[in-house]
């Protein structure tokens, strides 16, 4: 009797997940890339991820990405990590080589892509960033601008000694600035990033005067739900270049994707238009 060949599996793990667009952005590569598997969702509790990772190798389950709260935890489950991942100490995706378990982080290249792709040539001025927000995201950024080569990167944070700790990991480059002095950074800032759930659906809008920052600088944030923030709303009321969130969140599935499914896709204007209007029909569900 042939031995039936089973189509490889992966999917993304959290808790909760089922807010997570990734099964619409890898299923849409699936089907355009013609590749014969599944994307889906895992719900796992903190107390049962270690269970979990143990069943990546096993029935067709080739690896997964890793959302919150798991990005920490996967990091100490891996037996090996990309350098990006082992600067980070956060992983979000996992896979199985040689038995051993593997972790990357591919935030910091999507974070970079999606700079690249929406303002070209802003790595051009590599002066001084002001990026607020002092989680995993912020670290992520603050190692991408220090890899391209940022002189000096503001983190401003509502809660300053969050801002000092990311600060000290990367200290030839970075300083924390508290959150009532974030106006004085404003003017020499290169590049503004907002990293903080704030303007996110929910939450407090992200409130400031962007008319002291260079009409030269690019304003980016890494929210996507709303589709548009404030922040970028008014960058672009204000004439600044702009970087959305949702460029982030497809950018950075692409390494991932790759790495699972051994195809590297691309970011098409259809991808785009999918998860836009997903975001969108999620936003009007909220109101």
């Amino acid at each position: 009797m042939t031995k039936s060949i089973m189509s490889p599996r992966a999917g993304v793990v959290g808790w909760p997940v089922s807010h997570s667009r990734s099964p619409l952005i890898h299923g849409y590569w699936l089907k355009t890339l013609a590749i014969a598997g599944t994307y889906e969702l895992f719900k796992v509790a903190p107390g049962e991820f270690a269970e979990f990772v143990d069943r990546i190798g096993r029935d067709g389950l080739i690896g997964c990405n890793v959302t919150v709260p798991h990005k920490e935890v996967a990091f100490a489950a891996c037996d090996c990590h990309t350098p990006v991942a082992a600067a980070l100490k956060a992983v979000n995706t996992l896979w199985r080589e040689g038995g051993l378990l593997w972790g990357d982080n591919t935030d910091v290249e999507g974070f970079l892509a999606n700079m690249d792709e929406s303002a070209p040539g802003w790595r051009g001025r590599r002066g001084s960033a002001v990026v607020i927000g002092a989680g995993g995201a912020a670290r992520a950024i603050v190692y991408g601008l220090a890899s391209r080569g940022f002189r000096r990167i503001a983190i401003v944070n509502r809660t300053h000694a969050r801002a000092v700790a990311l600060a000290t990991e990367f200290s030839d480059v970075a300083i924390a600035t508290p959150w009532d002095s974030l106006s004085t950074e404003l003017p020499s800032c290169d590049l503004l990033v907002n990293t903080s759930c704030l303007g996110m659906i929910g939450q407090p809008p992200l409130e400031m005067d962007l008319s002291a920052i260079p009409q030269a600088a690019v304003v980016s944030d890494i929210v996507y739900a709303p589709f548009r923030t404030p922040l970028v709303k008014s960058a672009r009321a204000h004439g600044f270049r702009t970087a959305e969130g949702l460029g982030m969140l497809l950018h950075q599935a692409v390494p991932a994707f790759e790495r699972l499914f051994g195809r590297r896709p691309e970011v098409t204007p259809g991808l785009r238009a999918l998860i836009e209007a997903d975001v969108l029909a999620a936003h009007e569900d909220t109101r």
